[in-house]
């Protein structure tokens, strides 16, 4: 079943070192033609400056158009069209996780270790209208993420960063100020000018700033919960149509400047993004040419694989490591995971080489033993952990089970995932573990399963499979959420472990308040070496996926943030 994976993940490999495809290399030998397995990895797929033709989009799901509203990377994608924020991601090749000015002039200043951020919004910037974009539309747009009853389902980030009050602000819908801009931690000295007061230092803080959710909203079209149906742009393209049969259609917003817009091109005349498709439908559209671009990040399925070899179209691919980190968590509120030893038996036991062969082979997933992922710089030295029963036995006489004991291994139910699972429990079993797989609803899996306390205590849930991805790559938005004692939740929890220690606490302090970056990066390793001691997370592997280019796509570059190729720069031929 993995063979067309593995066969995949050898093709690319000769295809870098063969340099198959026609083209030629640009400046320090990086790849520029689309004929060059992952030449969209590290460099331009195609490069091209050619202005025309629709931009042809494929999306499994969109949740929202409304900026404030989505919570799905390919739709953060594809609102780089249309959502400008202060900040944004860079389309330099090479360094698309690096952030650079958008609306403001700079990535914003801080005299007092980031708990203060001030920007200055460029002159000449629009909304569709043809209204200027001023510093209280910023501010109104991100107040909209405060009102939970009627924006939901985006990142909520700002209302923990902006709002700490016993009575806090309710969103603009509640607002009875003037002009309903009555949130007193982001001050509008003047239209230009945006002072944020966060509630704690926060170094970060521009990257909460790069996320469709802290784009400007003019208050005069705000339209509530209804927004996402006709969204007003402040880039390139306009939302023109919203069809369930044929789709999304973007058309060139004429107010955008692009002298006041140095990321996006903005090459195609249209944008058209069909949605609903199955994971094999996108592959076989961008395989028949009919489609350039598929925003999921999801890679080509393993059906579709051995035709791309079949076919010798692996120059079209680019190989990404995702920065996804499937992981196992050991819940410490349920027995017998409050023990240590108990947890560091299970951790003993497990056999990375078994769960990457589950999932798919080396094609789909790299093995890993540290809660770190590849795609984010600065981790500690990791070695390949190997399974050690003799230990686990060790650890499970020191924790009062010599026999070993049972448990429920909660997963979602979606097959793959399932028969991973069974490998584990397998494994476990070898020491005496019994660990009864429990599938459930994939829909509700995070939300109201392990996601949620009282579920995780009533279904006995002593191990926990989960996949994390950081919104921003930073140490701190991928290991907070996690390991902080402070992020647990009743609902809505993603410190899927439980793990509160006063340690672990103490060094995110530490590294949240360091000001040199190499200090920093050397804090937040020691806050990885504290949690390993813990023995709450088991990290497995990270996910790969091959992304697929449509044959007329231009410019194709990987941006990593979002899994896929930017769109805000993607030509068509």
């Amino acid at each position: 079943m993995t063979r067309p994976v593995v066969a995949l993940a050898a093709l690319l490999a000769l295809a870098v070192l063969a340099g198959c495809g026609t083209g030629n290399t640009g400046v320090a030998g990086v790849p520029t033609q689309s004929g060059e397995a992952n030449s969209g990895v590290a460099g331009v797929r195609n490069p091209s400056d050619e202005p025309g033709g629709t931009l042809r989009l494929l999306a499994g799901e969109i949740d929202s158009l409304d900026p404030q509203r989505s919570y799905v990377p390919g739709v953060w994608n594809l609102m780089r069209l249309y959502a400008r924020t202060l900040v944004t991601w860079s389309t330099e090749p090479g360094n698309t996780d690096e952030l650079v000015p958008d609306l403001a002039t700079d990535l914003g200043t801080t005299t007092d270790g980031g708990r203060t951020w001030t920007y200055t919004l460029r002159e000449g910037v629009r909304f569709e209208t043809g209204r200027p974009i001023t510093s209280r539309d910023v501010k109104y747009g991100i107040e909209r993420s405060f009102a939970s009853d009627v924006v939901v389902g985006g990142p909520t980030y700002v209302v923990d960063l902006l709002d700490d009050r016993a009575d806090p602000y309710a969103g603009p819908y509640q607002d009875e100020t003037p002009d309903r801009l009555g949130l007193p931690a982001i001050a509008t000295p003047d239209d230009r000018t945006i002072v944020f007061t966060l509630t704690t230092p926060t170094p970060d803080f521009p990257f909460v700033l790069a996320l469709p959710s802290s784009s400007p909203v003019p208050a005069e079209n705000d339209t509530a919960g209804s927004y996402g149906a006709d969204p007003i742009s402040s880039g390139p393209y306009a939302v023109t149509s919203v069809d369930p049969q044929t789709g999304v259609v973007l058309e060139r917003n004429p107010e955008w400047d692009p002298a006041t817009d140095d990321v996006r091109t903005a090459l195609p005349d249209r944008v058209v993004v069909r949605s609903g498709l199955s994971s094999l439908a996108r592959d076989q559209a961008l395989l028949a040419g009919s489609a350039d671009i598929d925003l999921s990040g999801s890679g080509v399925q393993e059906a579709t694989t051995a035709r791309l070899v079949d076919r010798g179209l692996g120059g079209r691919i680019d190989d990404v490591t995702t920065g996804s980190l499937r992981l196992l968590a050991l819940p410490t509120t349920v027995a017998p995971m409050d023990n240590a030893e108990c947890r560091a038996a299970v951790a003993a036991v497990v056999d990375r080489r078994e769960v990457q062969e589950a999932l798919g082979g080396a094609g789909n997933v790299v093995r890993t033993s540290t809660l770190w992922p590849r795609a984010l710089d600065g981790g500690p030295d990791e070695a390949d952990a190997e399974p050690d029963l003799a230990t686990a036995r060790e650890k499970l006489a020191s924790c009062g089970h010599p026999n070993g004991f049972s448990t429920v291994f909660a997963v979602p139910d979606v097959p793959t995932i399932v028969e991973m699972a069974g490998v584990v429990a397998a494994q476990l079993a070898e020491v005496g573990i019994q660990a009864e797989v429990r599938p459930l609803d994939p829909a509700t899996y995070y939300a109201t399963d392990i996601g949620n306390r009282d579920a995780v205590t009533a279904g006995g849930y002593g191990l926990v499979l989960a996949t994390w991805t950081a919104d921003f790559p930073t140490p701190a938005s991928f290991l907070v959420p996690l390991v902080d004692g402070r992020s647990l939740r009743p609902v809505g929890n993603t410190n899927y472990a439980r793990l509160d220690d006063p340690q672990v606490n103490g060094l995110v302090d530490a590294a949240r308040a360091a000001a040199e970056p190499a200090i920093a990066a050397d804090a937040w390793r020691q806050v990885v070496r504290a949690v390993d001691q813990t023995f709450t997370y088991v990290p497995l592997a990270e996910n790969r996926v091959q992304l697929l280019a449509g044959q007329r796509l231009r410019n194709g570059l990987v941006m990593q943030p979002y899994g896929g190729y930017d769109v805000a720069t993607a030509g068509v031929r």
